[in-house]
């Protein structure tokens, strides 16, 4: 199964609910955690180029899909929008849309639109697909079961490592757990690793960040 199917499989479960964790008497862990809050607070919108590496273990192949991404908060929730290709520099040959609980992955091969619907559920779906960008430490907290594994230094910025078990059910079935390398001061997610059930991984580089700038979003409505 793709990530984008993973994806929208997972926007589409309506979730059980859940109640919050604390950092489990680790200060540096509870210090990252209310770094997050600080910067949730300030976040406002983030653009970046993008790298998803998929690796399937049954073929172990690995393949990639490149292009650029935004996040952009408004009134009460957080809309992103993606553009994909096969090839850096390429056309674009996907187009994803998520916002306030609806989603859309455009494919312009097959000139096929697959829509979502998070229902009653879209607060966890948004916190699930901008996961690492903007999202708070409480958010965090309660979706996911974290390890703090030090910080490390990612494009010349010091990042949190940060370990994320799933603590519902049915996004365990979909991934083991997700490592993020996180700007504290910003919220940012500089890289991302999901590992999935059966062995497969994805990693995701995100690079030449536009922090709190105004974003275009008419060159990522699909064509």
């Amino acid at each position: 199964m793709t990530f984008f199917a993973r994806t929208t499989a997972a926007a589409a479960i309506v979730l059980s609910t859940f109640t919050a964790a604390h950092a489990a008497n680790d200060p540096a862990l509870d210090k990252t955690l209310r770094d997050l809050d600080a910067a949730s607070a300030k976040f406002q919108s983030a653009e970046a180029d993008l790298r998803w590496d998929q690796f399937e273990k049954v073929v172990r192949e690995t393949t990639s899909q490149y292009g650029s991404i935004y996040f952009l908060r408004k009134s009460g929730y957080t809309e992103t929008g993606a553009m994909l290709s096969p090839k850096a520099g390429a056309p674009t040959t996907k187009y994803l849309h998520f916002a306030n609980g609806k989603g859309d992955l455009y494919d312009t091969i097959s000139k096929k639109s697959t829509p979502f619907n998070a229902g009653q559920d879209k607060a966890r779906a948004e916190s699930f697909l901008t996961l690492g960008f903007g999202g708070s430490g409480k958010d965090l907290e309660k979706a996911w079961t974290i390890t703090q594994q030090g910080v490390e230094t990612v494009d010349g910025v010091s990042t949190a490592k940060l370990d994320l078990v799933p603590k519902d059910a049915s996004v365990a079935n979909m991934f083991t757990h997700i490592t993020i390398w996180v700007d504290t001061t910003r919220g940012i997610s500089l890289k991302q690793l999901s590992y999935t059930p059966e062995g497969d991984t994805r990693t995701a580089y995100y690079t030449n960040i536009r922090y709190n700038k105004p974003v275009d979003t008419k060159k990522y409505a699909k064509k």
